[in-house]
């Protein structure tokens, strides 16, 4: 539900113009690199309360979900502050005019979308993390369709409104986000089932110990966020040193390989709650398979996805742009180049980000995030530039790049959670149970 409402974005952006799309394009990178910090942050709310979960300790659930939402308002803040500052970066790094103007315009009422998106992350993280995710799910379904709506009433200027373009879809995700946080809310405050968690009562004063233990195994895990989004933010940037119309494919394949992406990333955050709540309680080795269920499932979804783009880019590409229309013939041509590419990295990008959820739901967040920095930076973005520039690969060269860094996540990753939890079993499972309690 969530990628359908970018997906919606970028069609509307599409509907446009390709110069629209390039520029919306940009823009929507950028938010994705300041905004995925933070909802790496968010994240730890969902890891922490399923370990209470697991633990039995309600109250520790409880303040650490209303510490949660501090958390979410006070980093909507600095990243609305910095998103709306962008320009001079973006001209720094050789963005063409255009195209940073087009993306000022998307960003110019996009950050106001923070403060609900935050707030319903870290109640996702909650709700979740106690065995009720539906909420979420159906929420999320009524946000995309409302978005879908919104947006192509202000783009075609229906019911009188006036054609906002750009700032207008920005205006939208504002909107929509905001009510879905509330909607979730209301829900939490008006159900039985949470009666247990008062989440209400204390919230004007947040707890600093579980402000630091959030902030402690968030920023990890934002900082793991940030280094992967911002390695594709860096493929945009090289894409956008090459025209509007690498730019504009980038933008089209990546939406389709998003898309997929969200199984295993769906399934990496169902297995955080599980692995989570079986560390609480003490049950390694239930952890342990837990994490290779997950793993492996993930990865052969994600071997159906290949075929899927290698059998059917066209019709792919085709859901976003009119085959039909001149005007979009060489990103077109283009973005299918780059779904053959995607096809492997699509499967080795779904096995690392649910190998980093099983990892995090053992409340470890400093191993995924060296990893990730090594393979994304080290590894990836080195090997894209070089395949696109050096080689003279172009724009595919970018995509091949992108796949060797995030092939050597996908295997250091699953190794490092394999070596955990050998490690981890070989101690007292009662001992580990009381470890995790008493520290927290």
């Amino acid at each position: 539900a969530h990628m359908l409402m970018v997906l919606t974005d970028t069609v509307m952006m599409a509907r446009l113009s390709p110069e629209a799309l390039a520029g919306g394009g940009l823009g929507a990178a950028t938010y994705s690199f300041v905004s995925i910090f933070c909802i790496g942050v968010i994240a730890a709310v969902g890891t922490l309360v399923a370990i209470r979960q697991g633990a039995g300790d309600v109250e520790g659930a409880t303040r650490l979900t209303q510490a949660g939402l501090w958390l979410a308002w006070l980093m909507a803040l600095m990243a609305g502050l910095l998103l709306w500052n962008l320009k001079p970066v973006l001209l720094m790094f050789g963005q063409t005019e255009t195209n940073v103007l087009s993306a000022g315009q998307f960003l110019l009422a996009l950050p106001f979308a923070l403060p609900g998106y935050l707030s319903f992350m870290a109640l996702r993280g909650f709700t979740s993390a106690i065995g009720r995710a539906t909420p979420v799910m159906v929420i999320s379904l009524g946000g995309t369709v409302a978005n879908f709506l919104l947006n192509y009433a202000l783009i075609t200027g229906m019911f009188g409104l006036p054609k906002l373009g750009l700032m207008g879809i920005g205006l939208v995700t504002a909107i929509v986000a905001n009510c879905m946080a509330l909607a979730l809310a209301w829900h939490i405050h008006r159900h039985p089932a949470y009666r247990a968690y008062p989440l209400l009562d204390g919230l004007s004063r947040p707890n600093r110990q579980y402000l630091k233990e959030l902030w402690r195994l968030g920023l990890p895990i934002g900082g793991t966020y940030a280094v992967e989004v911002g390695l594709f933010a860096f493929a945009a940037l090289c894409m956008g040193t090459m025209g509007s119309t690498p730019l504009a494919a980038h933008q089209i394949a990546l939406q389709i390989v998003s898309v997929a992406f969200m199984v295993p990333a769906g399934m990496s955050y169902a297995i955080t709650m599980r692995i989570g709540q079986h560390y609480g309680a003490g049950q390694l080795p239930m952890a342990r398979l837990a994490g290779r269920v997950g793993i492996g499932f993930g990865a052969a979804a994600m071997l159906a996805f290949a075929m899927v783009f290698w059998l059917l880019p066209h019709q792919l590409v085709g859901l976003f742009l009119d085959h039909d229309d001149p005007a979009f013939r060489d990103v077109i041509n283009l973005a299918v180049s780059l779904l053959a590419v995607a096809a492997w990295f699509e499967l080795f990008d779904g096995t690392q980000t649910i190998a980093m959820g099983c990892i995090r739901g053992l409340k470890d967040a400093k191993t995924t995030f060296l990893v990730g920095l090594g393979c994304y930076w080290l590894i990836g973005a080195p090997s894209a530039w070089w395949m696109a520039f050096h080689l003279n690969w172009g724009p595919t060269g970018v995509w091949w790049g992108l796949a060797l860094g995030l092939a050597c996540a996908a295997v250091s990753l699953t190794l490092a959670f394999e070596w955990k939890m050998k490690r981890m079993i070989r101690s007292e499972p009662g001992q580990q149970r009381f470890e995790v309690v008493q520290t927290e």
